[in-house]
């Protein structure tokens, strides 16, 4: 299979790593990257790829075309790919741009998935959600799930509205995730840990709830309950959090986030 990326960035490297380790083949893979430096980066990297300027200098597009570039630079990136694509499958990783408005980039081409990844992709831990455009058949999806398993796991949705909702969740998730270590460090430093301390304390306490609560048939509520004994500490904790707002906040922040998803790709679908 011949693959081009459009776009050099950390999400592409990422993606090129992933695939590399599940058996794409290195000489198959193509970056089309205007940077220079980040050209030279991805060289070094992965030696055995091919990175040019531009898609001038494309001998073709190939089978699997991925689409790794800002969504404000998406009209322009897409631009000279009009009437090259051929049969190729597209793959978008931008946030916010609909199927319609990439298909209308790529002058009517049909076979586009839309996907949101997310940063946890840089160490093969990502969520990924996708979609697809009805011409998108079953083989072209399983190709399309291959890409991005390897960087982690895939979640299909059948309506594309839905991607909104990967974006606050999982797109934006892992900043959530990273608030709460923070907070958790915060505290640590002001019972007197050392910032090393605070953070082993911190990041393995997350990390190993998280771990728990994948490999558990049980809820994320069962699982609370489990470790709030009735007038300890754990429970003294959370009435303070509840109280405040924390769960409440952190709900309203994944709607607002959704919101934000669906007004900018509205804002860049009406600029196409």
């Amino acid at each position: 299979m011949k693959i081009t990326f459009i776009g050099g960035g950390n999400m592409a490297s990422a993606l090129i790593g992933g695939m590399l380790r599940n058996g794409f083949a290195a000489a198959g893979i193509t970056v089309v990257e205007p940077g220079s430096s980040a050209r030279e980066r991805l060289q070094a990297m992965y030696d055995d790829i091919v990175c040019v300027n531009s898609v001038a200098d494309l001998a073709c597009i190939g089978d699997l075309l991925l689409l790794a570039v800002k969504p404000q630079q998406m009209r322009e990136a897409c631009a000279p790919l009009n009437g090259k694509l051929g049969s190729a499958l597209v793959i978008s990783i931008a946030a916010g741009l609909d199927l319609a408005t990439l298909s209308r980039f790529l002058g009517g081409h049909r076979r586009i998935v839309r996907c949101m990844p997310n940063t946890p992709a840089l160490i093969g831990a990502s969520m990924t959600g996708l979609c697809a455009l009805p011409e998108v058949d079953l083989a072209s999806r399983a190709v399309a799930d291959q890409a991005l398993a390897a960087v982690g796991d895939t979640l299909w949705v059948d309506e594309e509205r839905q991607m909104d909702g990967v974006t606050a969740l999982s797109g934006s998730g892992p900043a959530y995730v990273f608030l709460l270590i923070e907070a958790l460090q915060q505290a640590a430093a002001e019972l007197g840990f050392t910032p090393e301390q605070g953070r082993q304390l911190a990041i393995e306490t997350v990390a190993g709830a998280a771990a728990q609560a994948a490999r558990s048939t049980e809820s994320a509520a069962t699982l609370r309950a489990r470790v709030t004994s009735k007038g300890g500490t754990t429970e003294a904790a959370l009435r303070v959090m509840l109280d405040a707002g924390v769960k409440e906040g952190v709900i309203a922040g994944v709607k607002a986030a959704a919101v934000r998803s669906r007004e900018l790709g509205e804002q860049l679908g009406s600029n196409a």
